[in-house]
């Protein structure tokens, strides 16, 4: 089955998302936060120190989705890290912010300006002269977000504590593999995201109903997808006529057509999900071993009666 087949896809361009600036606004706002830096002179020589120590230049941040979008005014998290790696390889962190467009105190000298808005980031550096105009700082992100949900059959809408999405990487590493983004997200979430194709994976209910697609996240907007299920919930039942009370302590295992044991359980009437086909259900009750052959529809939900005979 093609990937892009199993999924019903509307990106919504919302009025909300139809101008950066309302976009962005729908995430609140926030005043732009002063931090102070101790800058290069704690890692310059004594006399360079002494010659900038009264030296502090002020730099405004500012975040945006696109390159013609208006500044992100909340859920931004800024990190100011020294550009020189320190004993343990990695560059020191000078100051973090969060919220929105941010101001930071710095002394002259070079320095790594990242910012993350989600799961999405850009790093920029930067440096800053003893005088001279000092502009606001620009960086662009170049994301947008990401709401999943699904429906089993045409519309059947699915419980929310049934579904899960992981969302990885549409290629694959140099092992062959797609990398993991976000694992375990809920349906309605925003999920913010580097702008391009990212693939999914959604499972409902715990046994074989799987469905991955390929969805591209577009900058400035919010991709909304709906992924359809090929699969029903099913409650199974060991009964002595159509309709009866069911039998507990009932051990019941689900084959498929093939043969293979998808799922096994233990209980009166177990619920369970199933993919769309062609199951055996076999259920031991007492040393006695019953079962019932039963197809599974997508998108209708039913019970599964063995009788015992």
């Amino acid at each position: 089955m093609n990937r892009l087949s199993t999924a019903l896809f509307c990106t919504l361009m919302l009025a909300a998302m139809a101008a950066p600036s309302k976009a962005q606004d729908a995430f609140g706002e926030s005043a732009a936060p002063e931090i102070s830096l101790p800058g290069l002179s704690q890692y310059a020589p004594a006399s360079a120190a002494g010659a900038n120590a009264a030296i502090s230049r002020s730099v405004d941040m500012q975040a945006v989705l696109t390159a013609d979008g208006d500044p992100v005014e909340n859920g931004l998290t800024w990190r100011v890290f020294h550009p020189i790696p320190g004993p343990d390889g990695k560059l020191p962190l000078l100051a973090t912010s969060e919220g929105g467009s941010a101001r930071f105190e710095f002394e002259p000298g070079d320095y790594f300006i990242h910012v993350a808005f989600g799961r999405s980031g850009v790093t920029k550096k930067l440096t800053v002269p003893a005088e001279g105009p000092l502009e606001t700082q620009r960086l662009v992100l170049e994301a947008g977000g990401l709401v999943l949900n699904a429906v089993s059959g045409v519309d059947m809408r699915i419980p929310v504590q049934q579904l899960r999405f992981n969302i990885y990487k549409a290629e694959e590493g140099l092992d062959g593999e797609q990398q993991l983004v976000v694992e375990d997200v809920k349906p309605n979430t925003i999920v913010r995201l580097n702008a391009g194709t990212y693939h999914i994976v959604s499972e409902y209910g715990g046994v074989n109903a799987v469905i991955r697609s390929d969805i591209r996240v577009e900058p400035g907007k919010l991709t909304e997808a709906v992924i359809q299920h090929r699969a029903a919930q099913l409650t199974l039942k060991l009964v002595s006529e159509a309709g009866g009370e069911a039998i507990a302590d009932t051990a019941w295992s689900i084959l498929t057509s093939g043969g293979d044991v998808v799922s096994e359980s233990v209980g009166a009437f177990p619920t369970i999900v199933l993919a769309e086909g062609e199951y055996t259900a076999i259920a031991r009750n007492k040393r006695q071993t019953y079962q019932r052959e039963f197809t599974v529809v997508a998108g209708r939900n039913s019970d599964v009666e063995v009788l015992l005979k």
